[in-house]
């Protein structure tokens, strides 16, 4: 990587150490006919004059933004409905995936223990991507909160994803002609760390409409801050598995109609299958908590049966049917 700032941070002069992280990611396709350059996407994720857009092309290419923070001031959701107001800032940035698959990540820490009064704003500035509660804070109701969506007058982290979402999404450089038509998803997150006598784990559903929710409980130690990067990898991985196994659902078993299978998966082949890569930044401290996730819905799994599934189609039609496969341009 090269220039810009990292992820939040939550190790702050002055603070407890974090006890809880939340965030949202969204991810969509890029809307453009062809994937970006590296060029285009700096362009394109250049988003403040006083920061660099950072970028790094093994193992794969990656194009990341300088964070960009949004303050509030508001109710935290509670699983209670007890009054908890957070001062602070969230910080969000933007990750663009070999110029095809683009994810906003808007997310934030709060300290074990918070302010007794409201304080002045450089207070706050001073601690990028963390808020601070006025008064206790639950932080179990909190957690439960924030997972469980908001409400009015409540903080709304991912409208603030979206929002970030939309602001690139209306760069000049993108056409708007994306090669096939997909369902963006998010990523509602919560991280902890479990307590000595107890074992890491991690909850993920799948809910209507796109929505993902994940709750982590991390290893002891282990920073909580790091859970946002684990979340992008999860949300990309998971938007991937969905979009092609909802492009194949919708093959015909055993269909002669080669042309129709060939609109179909081409367009898998040459902008999604590549992409696979799970893992490949994330910090060999958040490996476990990642096979952990592996276990029970086996995504790498499902992911290989359905490459092979498209290269098992490919390769029978190419063989029964050679002179109706159109030739590769």
């Amino acid at each position: 990587m090269r220039g810009g700032t990292g992820p939040v941070r939550g190790d702050h002069p002055g603070l407890a150490p974090p006890v809880l992280a939340c965030g949202e990611v969204r991810t969509c396709m890029l809307p453009t006919r062809e994937a970006l350059d590296e060029r285009a996407a700096l362009r394109v994720l250049d988003l403040r004059a006083d920061e660099r857009v950072r970028a790094s092309r093994r193992p794969n290419r990656l194009v990341v933004s300088p964070d960009v923070l949004t303050g509030v001031d508001c109710a935290l959701p509670t699983s209670t409905g007890a009054r908890v107001r957070g001062v602070g800032t969230v910080t969000t940035r933007a990750v663009l995936t070999e110029g095809r698959v683009l994810q906003s990540t808007a997310s934030f820490s709060i300290p074990a223990s918070g302010t007794d009064r409201r304080q002045p704003w450089g207070y706050y500035l001073a601690r990028p991507g963390t808020l601070v509660t006025v008064g206790r804070l639950p932080r179990h109701p909190v957690a439960k909160g924030l997972l469980g969506g908001t409400r009015p007058g409540h903080l709304d982290v991912g409208s603030i994803a979206e929002s970030m979402l939309a602001r690139i999404t209306r760069h000049p450089v993108l056409d708007h002609d994306a090669p096939l038509n997909t369902t963006d998803t998010r990523l509602r997150w919560t991280a902890t760390q479990a307590a000595a006598d107890e074992e890491p784990s991690s909850l993920f559903t799948l809910a209507e409409d796109g929505l993902r929710t994940l709750r982590l409980r991390l290893a002891p130690g282990t920073p909580l801050t790091g859970a946002a990067a684990l979340c992008e990898d999860l949300a990309l991985h998971d938007w991937l598995l969905t979009t092609v196994v909802g492009k194949l659902d919708g093959l015909a078993a055993g269909s002669g109609d080669v042309r129709s299978m060939v609109k179909v998966v081409r367009p898998l082949v040459d902008h999604l299958l590549h992409l696979w890569m799970p893992r490949a930044r994330l910090d060999t401290g958040l490996h476990a908590t990642w096979n952990h996730l592996e276990e029970r819905p086996g995504y790498s799994r499902q992911w290989n049966a359905s490459t092979q599934r498209i290269r098992d189609q490919l390769a029978l039609h190419a063989i029964q049917l050679p002179q109706e496969v159109p030739t590769p341009r």
